[in-house]
């Protein structure tokens, strides 16, 4: 299979969460056959959702693969799995959350796996550091680039950018 590019969400909430997403974003730059090319800042973000929880650390990493959508999202839940994450509330408070937003231009309706993200285009916590990164990229279902659905995104969280990705 020919290589791809990617955009995974990187969020967290507990145990030191600008350092849990860092760590996540090492763990996929270590994972065989995953090649990490850019990571957005990290956001300090309000939480969706719940809102009874600590504040969120975001981030987008961009990634080449020629891993098949399913695999990589194994990889995904496996770097979680090992980094401590366990079930819990939905929107509820996580030690790390790795989401596949956007593989290529493909859309993928499949269960366990819908791809681009299926509330990616209301979060303004995805939107803003993907919009970092891809500004241009189309969303594949909408036709609709990142910057135009942040334009019309009505989702009013706060997000607020706390740091540099080379930091």
């Amino acid at each position: 299979m020919r290589e791809g590019i990617v955009f995974i969400g990187v969020g967290s909430n507990l145990d030191d969460p600008l350092e849990q997403c860092r760590r996540a974003i090492r763990c996929i730059g270590e994972t065989e056959d995953i090649r990490v090319l850019r990571c957005s800042s990290f956001y300090r973000t309000e939480p969706h959702g719940l809102q009874e929880q600590p504040w969120f650390v975001n981030a987008v990493v961009e990634v080449r693969t020629a891993l098949p959508p399913r695999a990589l999202l194994d990889r995904l839940k496996g770097i979680e799995k090992t980094m401590g994450r366990l079930p819990g509330e939905k929107w509820g408070p996580r030690v790390i959350d790795l989401d596949l937003l956007l593989y290529d231009q493909r859309v993928i309706d499949e269960e366990g796996l819908t791809v681009p993200h299926p509330e990616m285009h209301k979060r303004r916590f995805v939107l803003a550091p993907l919009h970092e990164l891809a500004p241009y990229t189309i969303h594949p279902a909408f036709g609709i680039s990142v910057q135009g659905l942040l334009e019309r995104l009505e989702d009013t969280g706060s997000v607020e950018m706390i740091s540099d990705p080379a930091e």
